[in-house]
C-alpha cells in the first residue's frame, strides 16, 4: 500500500487505541481489505481516502457499532464507551444523555396529562370529590377558576405538545446516533 493509505491506517489505529487489541486488529484488517479491493478495482488512493472519510469519523462509527453489539457489563465495553465519547466530543457527552432523558420523560408526561385532565373533568362534572383531583390542572389563582371543559382542553393541548416534543427529541437522538455511526456504512457501499 502507498504511504497515503498507511498514514490513514495509522491515524485510524490511534483513534481506536482504547479498543481491545483483537477488535482493533480486526477493524484495521477490514479497512485494509476494503482498501485493497478498491485498489484492485482501479480506484485511486485519493478516492479511497475520500470514500473512507475522516479516520476520526470512521473510528466513531466502529465504536458506536461495538457499543451496540456488546451486551451487559464488561470493562472492554467501558473502554469502548470512553473512546466513543472522546471521539464524539463534548456535544456527544451533552446531546446523547440530555435527549436520552428528555425524550421518554416528555412522551410519558404527554400521555399522562390528558388522562389526569380527564379524571379532573369527570370529578368536577359528577362531583365525586376525589381527594387528589383538586391538585390536577392549571392553577390560575384562587379567585379565578377555569371552566372544567376549558381546563381539560388546555391540559389536552399541553399533553399533545409534550408528547410531540418527546417524539421530536427521540427522532433527534436517533438521527444524531445514526449520523455519528453512519460513516461505517459508506465504507461498504
Amino acid at each position: 500500500m502507498k504511504k497515503i493509505l498507511d498514514n490513514y491506517l495509522e491515524k485510524m489505529e490511534k483513534c481506536l487505541r482504547p479498543v481491545p487489541v483483537s477488535e482493533r486488529i480486526d477493524i484495521i484488517n477490514e479497512i485494509k481489505s476494503e482498501m485493497q479491493e478498491l485498489q484492485n478495482n482501479g480506484v485511486s488512493d485519493e478516492m479511497i481516502i475520500e470514500r473512507l472519510g475522516n479516520p476520526k469519523d470512521l473510528a466513531k462509527a466502529y465504536l458506536g457499532d461495538l457499543i451496540t453489539k456488546e451486551k451487559g457489563f464488561s470493562w472492554n465495553r467501558v473502554l469502548i464507551i470512553c473512546a466513543f465519547f472522546s471521539l464524539v466530543g463534548f456535544s456527544g457527552m451533552v446531546v446523547i444523555p440530555c435527549l436520552g432523558v428528555i425524550a421518554p420523560t416528555f412522551i410519558v408526561c404527554g400521555a399522562i396529562c390528558p388522562c389526569l385532565g380527564l379524571i379532573k373533568l369527570i370529578d368536577q362534572i359528577f362531583h365525586l370529590g376525589l381527594p387528589f383531583a383538586d391538585n390536577i390542572g392549571i392553577f390560575v389563582s384562587e379567585s379565578f377558576i377555569l371552566n372544567p371543559l376549558v381546563e381539560f382542553i388546555l391540559i389536552l393541548l399541553i399533553g399533545v405538545l409534550l408528547f410531540l416534543a418527546g417524539i421530536a427529541a427521540w427522532k433527534l437522538l436517533v438521527f444524531y446516533c445514526k449520523k455519528v455511526s453512519g460513516t461505517a456504512k459508506r465504507l461498504f457501499v
